[in-house]
Parts: structure tokens; sequence; C-alpha cells
């Protein structure tokens, strides 16, 4: 197949940046939501989601959750998805056996959740007083909180909603028991589909890369990876473009006239489904975007939680964006030193502006 980079560019962003819809129906299109705790101005859920949610405001997610038929898990990273989706992953069996005094720690939460419902972790805590431990990143948390996620990891728990941005969790009933291993290779290959759903078009490399990236939410399949990564490509329509082979859903074509991009300008998300892989950012935009949340202040060049800027078929720059007083601020850069000087830019700019206020709640 002949393609050129412009046109899988133009179709990456098009799939992605589909008509807005109903909550529920984006992330089903979607097919997974990254989710990450910082709010700078709204977190990283809300920020993928206003754009292709009708009339959708911060905390909105947090808000439907309990109503919707989703799941909170790790499948790639952590975040939302289906139902459908997420019971393809349990049970799941943890690469790390828990030793006789954590598994004895777990099942007398699992009891103490049982019989009193959905708990907040702090009562869990209050009841158990399991002390504190070192979390990953250094710092000190309450054990409690860390055995319940891992409790949620392993499928014993399920999150039932959000108290100010605080899991709640609830007793998740036991998936059926071992997976045969048909069933196994076909429940991984479906996830698979799922991800290249979120992410195509795919590089070979980001590919693999996803791929392993999955089996952190499927640690009981690892070991089949290199087979489900050998089926992926040749289930998925694929085309050599520049020395690099690209792979995207068999039914889909990059070619296909659908595939259309507006004039508008976007703030996306670190973690934005069209920006998501930086080996294929650097190729479509020439320019290497980094996440510098966890950078030290002096080493960044771009910006706390600066949000690409997508304006057409390119990203042209980033935003920082803050709420002080009611009022938005914001903070550009461009890669080429200056916004454009076109009265269609600003236009843009300033309703895109207009729609992360109203989204926030602010004024822009």
């Amino acid at each position: 197949m002949s393609i050129s980079l412009e046109k899988l560019r133009t179709y990456a962003i098009a799939r992605s940046m589909f008509k807005p819809t109903t909550l529920g129906r984006a992330i089903e299109k979607l097919g997974f939501v990254q989710a990450d705790p910082i709010r700078a101005p709204a977190r990283a859920q809300d920020l993928v989601l206003r754009h292709r949610v009708r009339d959708y405001a911060a905390g909105t997610l947090e808000r439907r959750y309990p109503r919707l038929d989703i799941e909170e898990d790790f499948f790639v990273n952590y975040g939302f998805l289906p139902r459908a989706h997420h019971d393809l992953m349990h049970p799941r069996v943890a690469r790390l056996k828990w030793t006789p005094a954590r598994a004895r720690n777990a099942r007398e939460v699992l009891e103490f959740i049982r019989e009193n419902g959905a708990v907040h972790p702090r009562q869990v805590d209050e009841h158990f007083a399991h002390g504190k431990m070192v979390n990953w990143f250094g710092g000190s948390s309450n054990a409690s909180t860390h055995l319940l996620d891992d409790m949620h990891y392993r499928g014993l728990l399920r999150v039932a909603r959000r108290e100010a941005g605080t899991r709640v969790y609830a007793v998740r009933e036991a998936a059926a028991g071992a997976v045969d291993p048909a069933l196994a290779r076909a429940r991984f290959d479906a996830l698979v589909d799922v991800a290249m759903q979120t992410y195509a078009p795919l590089p070979a490399a980001s590919l693999g890369r996803l791929l392993s990236l999955l089996c952190n939410g499927i640690p009981q399949w690892r070991s089949q990876r290199a087979a489900a990564l050998s089926r992926a490509r040749a289930r998925f329509a694929h085309a050599r473009v520049d020395g690099t082979d690209w792979y995207w859903p068999a039914q889909e074509s990059p070619q296909s006239a659908r595939w259309r991009t507006d004039a508008a300008v976007r703030l996306l998300a670190p973690f934005d489904p069209v920006v998501w892989d930086r080996r294929r950012f650097a190729m479509f935009w020439g320019w290497d975007y980094r996440f510098e949340a966890y950078t030290p202040a002096p080493k960044r060049k771009l910006g706390y939680y600066a949000l690409p800027l997508l304006w057409g078929h390119d990203v042209i720059g980033w935003g920082n964006l803050q709420v002080q007083d009611g009022r938005l601020l914001h903070r550009l850069g461009y890669t080429s030193g200056r916004a454009p000087d076109a009265p269609a830019f600003a236009r843009a700019l300033d309703e895109e502006l207009a729609r992360i206020g109203r989204f926030l709640g602010c004024t822009a």
C-alpha cells in the first residue's frame, strides 16, 4: 500500500477527534481513557474527554462513573475502560505472590468491606491501623491504601466511586476460574484490538511497546506476548512509510476521504491518544514533546504540565494553564518561537480558551 506520512497523521487525528457524543459512547469509541491525579488545570481524563463529549465539564466522569458501564483498572496504563474490556483481563494473576501475613491482612480487609459495603481507605486505616510504608516515589503513605490498591489490581476489589478524587472500594465478584489456552489467546487478541482502537496508527516499535505495557494488565499471559505480537502484525492492516512499518485496524483505510481535520485549536492532555506515543509524535511533527511534571523545575523546558497545542493537523507548540481568582491564565510556547501570524489562528485560539473556561467553570 502506498501512503504518505501526512495521510497517516491526518488519519490519526481525525479518527481520534470524532464528533462529540455522550460520555458512555465516547469511552466506548476511545476504548480506554488514561487517568492521572494531577489537576493542572484539570485531571488528564477530563482533559481527554472534553474534546469528545458534548458540553463536558471537569469532574463529570467522577460524578457519573457509578452509573456508567465502565471500570477503573490497569490496562496499558491506569485509567477507565468499558466493563466488557475490563472483564477480559480477569481473573488477573499478579507476578508477585503475597506473603502469608499480607494474604491474611487482605482476607480481613475483604471481609470488612463485604460487611460494610463500599468503604473509603480512611475507614480501613482507622479500623486496622496498618501503619505507614514507603511508597514508590520515596514518600510515606498509609499501608492500608497500598493494600487496597494491591487488592484492586488483583481483582478482589473494584472502584465503586470516588470522593473528592479518592477511590472508594467495594468487593468485586470473583471471576471464573482458570482460563484455558484457547480462550486466553482470544482474550489477549481482543485486548490488543482495544489498545489499537485507542492509539492507531502505530509504528512497529510502538506496537511492540504497547503489547509490553498491556502485559502489566494481564501478567498471567506475559509469556504469550511474542505470539500475540506476531498475530497482531498479521491481523492489522499495515504499510511501510519512509522506512518504517505502520499498523492500524484492518477495517479502516487511512486513505479514505472520511478522515479530515478541521481548523480548530485544541490544547491536549499529555496522555491524549493523539499525542500519547512520543515516538509517533516526533515522526509526525518533528519535535520532542516531554511530560515534565516530575522533572526538577530548573530542568523543565516546556513547563510543569504543558499541554500540546494542536492547530488543524499540526502540533505547533504547547500551553500551561492555571486558574487564579476564578480566571483562566495561559502561557503558550511555540516551536517556531512565535505564534502564527494568522487571524484564523487567533480566532481559533480564543475559541479554545473560551471552551476551556466553560469546561472549568471560570472566565477565560
